[in-house]
């Protein structure tokens, strides 16, 4: 379940709330029924596994056959 910030807009009193994604975003402080806004951060990112970096995708150059040794 994901966790939102939100602030209050009349007391700045800042807090997280757990919500679902179908859950309607908090209106009101806790602590002084005030209105609150949701606060936005960056997210951190991080891919792992093959695919994902420009050198997963680059041609593999051919190998060069092996001369047949003749007796």
């Amino acid at each position: 379940m994901p966790t939102y910030q939100y602030q209050c807009s009349a007391c700045e009193n800042a807090f997280e709330a757990f919500q679902s994604f179908s859950d309607e975003p908090l209106t009101e402080c806790p602590e002084c029924k005030g209105e609150v806004r949701k606060v936005y951060s960056a997210v951190g990112v991080v891919f792992k596994g093959s695919g994902f970096y420009k050198t997963d995708s680059v041609a593999k150059p051919a190998t060069p056959a092996t001369p047949a040794k003749s007796d």
